[in-house]
């Protein structure tokens, strides 16, 4: 340590400025390594900022319970229902309301309380309607974006013949009510 020392003065001695130069190089080093720092820190902060409003952006899109006004979708989950034939009807009820809200004309309908699915809280409906072949992808999506959760187990459409060969071409088609069976299928929690 002291032969360094004296290595030092030794080179301050010879070269008069060279403590003022060296001096200067380490205020710079250190201010470089401040601001590169500080970058890091502000860059890290954006970073934090944008993944905080994707975040927000992403929560937007699942409703909070009960508020009507945060333009989702608001309801229980779940089929809700003190009996699990009640919570047929409500399922019955949403499935028959959104072939209608479509456009479609309902022939039949049936609520499965017997089935294998019942045993782990789910309880089906099956839907023999007429429907035009756009209003059916709109009818999907009302029945599985809604509240509660519903599934789609079975869809099986059948275009009538007449409209395979129709004058019109696709356009005619696309007009042309189809008839669709639609199996679908949401969770009932027992009340304990």
């Amino acid at each position: 340590m002291n032969n360094a020392w004296k290595l030092i003065q030794g080179y301050i001695a010879r070269v008069p400025h060279g403590a003022a130069i060296g001096y200067v190089v380490l205020v710079l080093l250190f201010a470089f390594m401040t601001l590169t720092s500080v970058s890091d820190v502000l860059d890290r902060r954006t970073s934090v900022a944008e993944a905080a409003e994707t975040l927000a952006q992403l929560e937007g899109r699942i409703p909070k319970r009960g508020n009507a006004d945060a333009g989702g979708v608001t309801g229980s989950p779940v089929l809700e229902g003190p009996t699990v034939t009640v919570a047929g009807a409500v399922l019955l009820q949403r499935v028959a309301g959104a072939i209608t809200k479509a456009g479609g004309n309902i022939l039949s309908s049936q609520v499965d309380l017997q089935g294998p699915q019942v045993k782990d809280g789910f309880i089906s409906v099956t839907a023999n309607c007429d429907i035009e072949q756009p209003a059916l992808q709109q009818l999907l999506y009302n029945l599985e974006s809604g509240m509660p959760f519903l599934f789609v187990d079975q869809l099986v459409v059948q275009v009538p013949t007449a409209a395979s060969g129709a004058p019109g071409g696709a356009k005619a088609a696309e007009n042309v009510k189809m008839h669709v069976l639609i199996s679908v299928s949401g969770q009932w929690l027992a009340a304990k």
